[in-house]
């Protein structure tokens, strides 16, 4: 089996899982949202992170397996240009956006009439302006992908200071600013990273003492409170995993000096940040009660309708 093959193959594998997956989280609040008229702040993050999710695997995964199976030429200069930048944003959205997300959830088990729910009554009355600055700064520092990003036709040794992503390449003029680039997406990810593990760490320690407090008595631990903060623990622990490899990836590619970096690096990279825009959904439909009982109820509708269609025609 061949290298493109294989490749096609795994790519394949996330869109699977990721397309769908993202898309009914996305279509259960929505549905949510036109039953009820709002969205709780946590559901709102987690729309918008489903909706980052299925950028990530829309535009780069699927356009992957697309390629690797030569069913369609998307990456020439202005394909590579669009769908690099494309997948950068909407890759460092989906990270600031679990941030956003395990930042609320810490702040909301805290106790009323504190200063840190005065900070979570905060951040939920100026959700709207989180989510604009968010995607304000995560478009501005992917604009390098639309200034140096080629199509592979234009491969040439003669470009020393260059990406290789398969199909694509990212050509920098020098070292320095290769180095400066590969500096700020680390620095970008870095810190929600550090700041989404300190929060999780202080929501198990809350998890632990109230496990503690409770232990013995009869129903204790199991309110909706305990449930959300547990599910956004379970998506931070995944980002770290998958994030953290891509990122020790990207500071080897920095690293190593040589003409044009390896494919193969770039082709984990893209595979581990992958798996969280595919994965995240299952997690989210798993812990979620409000995602879960709405695809249960479609899930029952369609049942009864084809139940009674299959009724009618006998």
């Amino acid at each position: 089996m061949s290298d493109l093959m294989v490749r096609g193959l795994l790519y394949l594998s996330l869109t699977a899982v990721g397309l769908p997956g993202n898309v009914a989280v996305i279509a259960a609040f929505l549905l949510a949202y036109h039953q009820e008229r709002r969205l709780l702040p946590a559901d709102a993050i987690v729309l918008h992170l489903a909706c980052a999710n299925l950028l990530v695997v829309g535009v780069r995964c699927l356009l992957e397996v697309l390629a690797s199976f030569g069913l369609a030429n998307v990456f020439s200069d202005t394909g590579c240009k669009a769908v690099i930048y494309v997948y950068r944003t909407s890759r460092s959205l989906s990270i600031w956006l679990t941030f956003v997300l395990s930042a609320y959830q810490c702040l909301s088990i805290a106790p009323p009439g504190s200063r840190w729910a005065s900070a979570r009554d905060l951040l939920a009355r100026h959700l709207a302006l989180t989510f604009v600055t968010v995607w304000v700064i995560n478009t501005v520092m992917s604009s390098p992908s639309v200034m140096f990003a080629q199509g592979s036709h234009n491969n040439s040794t003669a470009m020393q200071y260059s990406i290789n992503v398969e199909f694509c390449f990212v050509h920098f003029p020098s070292i320095d600013a290769r180095d400066a680039n590969g500096a700020a997406q680390v620095t970008r990810d870095a810190v929600p990273m550090i700041l989404m593990t300190l929060a999780s760490l202080i929501i198990l320690v809350f998890l632990y003492r109230h496990s503690q407090q409770v232990k013995g008595l009869r129903g204790g631990g199991g309110g909706a409170e305990q449930r959300a903060a547990k599910a956004v623990v379970t998506l931070v622990t995944v980002y770290v995993l998958f994030y953290g490899v891509d990122n020790g990836l990207w500071v080897y590619t920095l690293t190593v000096r040589q003409t044009m970096s390896s494919s193969l690096i770039s082709d984990l990279r893209i595979f581990f940040s992958s798996l969280y825009a595919a994965l995240s959904p299952m997690v989210i439909i798993a812990s979620n009660r409000k995602v879960k009982n709405q695809l249960s109820c479609r899930a029952q509708e369609k049942a009864t309708l084809e139940k009674a269609t299959t009724l009618s025609t006998m």
